[in-house]
């Protein structure tokens, strides 16, 4: 029988995050050789993964980052089965690895990303790796960026919730300005940036709801669909990020007080996850 050293399996311990049992059952299973170890907890994950592919996997980390250069966010979510797994220390570092390659290498899809590699290992394989070792389905659920001249970002107490926004002016003075936005974003979140993104499809809805809520209130016929405007402008003062009020100071709306820092600053776009969304 081959002899394993303590060293040989905190070694393997550091490069894969499983047990330390494992880790050394792993290297008898291998005769001491690390490599074809490695492949043993691999395939571990893998008959793991197979056995719990229809489980549910809803519990997890979100986390935002940005580039060095800030002109470049990314939202992941890495998601488990249990809560208690969500909160281990070793997940979470997991989790921030793959957003830190993420932004490393401006990812632009989640395939892209599971290609890449932390300590060697493709980030695909190491999800089965942590299968593996920590008995649950493990996963990137999300994956989304946003790359501008300025980007910032947001994450909620807890890890379960990101955010992201996009500005037009690249400047370091503006990190306050994004925080309050990303933070508006995760707080309120709102359906588009502006009317213009909302679906021709809500707005007839709405605009359906608002005719027959005026009619029911006994409004004159020729004023409905003046009535129905309005409303619908209330809809968009709740439901798109520039024309929501700030939540910081409710007496002005977003746009107004992007606008009061630079009137040539605009906000390009946003991005919002949550576990559960």
């Amino acid at each position: 029988m081959t002899k394993i050293t303590a060293s040989e399996v905190n070694k393997l311990r550091k490069q894969t995050g499983a047990g330390m049992m494992d880790c050394k059952n792993a290297l008898v299973e291998a005769s001491g050789d690390f490599e074809l170890a490695i492949d043993v907890l691999r395939k571990k994950g893998q008959k793991v993964a197979s056995k719990r592919s229809d489980r549910s996997a809803s519990e997890g980390v979100v986390l935002s980052g940005v580039s060095e250069d800030k002109k470049f966010g990314a939202i992941v979510s890495v998601n488990c089965e249990t809560d208690f797994v969500a909160k281990n220390e070793d997940f979470v570092a997991f989790a921030n690895d793959v957003l830190r390659i993420a932004l490393i290498n401006k990812v632009n899809t989640k395939e892209d990303l599971e290609t890449l590699s932390i300590d060697g290992v493709s980030i695909k394989e190491k999800l089965l790796e942590k299968t593996g070792v920590i008995g649950e389905k493990i996963e990137i659920s999300f994956y989304d960026f946003l790359n501008s001249d300025y980007v910032a970002c947001y994450i909620h107490h807890g890890n379960r919730l990101a955010s992201l926004v996009s500005l037009n002016i690249s400047n370091d003075d503006y990190f306050q300005l994004g925080r309050d936005l990303c933070m508006q974003v995760a707080a309120m979140n709102p359906m588009g940036l502006s009317d213009k993104d909302i679906s021709k499809e809500i707005l007839e809805r709405e605009m359906d709801i608002a005719k027959e809520s005026a009619r029911k209130e006994g409004k004159p016929e020729q004023m409905i669909e003046k009535i129905a405007m309005g409303r619908l402008g209330k809809f968009f003062k709740e439901n798109t990020l520039i024309k929501q009020a700030f939540i910081k100071d409710g007496k002005k709306s977003i746009e107004q007080h992007v606008k009061e820092i630079n009137s040539d600053l605009n906000i390009l776009g946003f991005r919002r996850f949550g576990l559960g969304s």
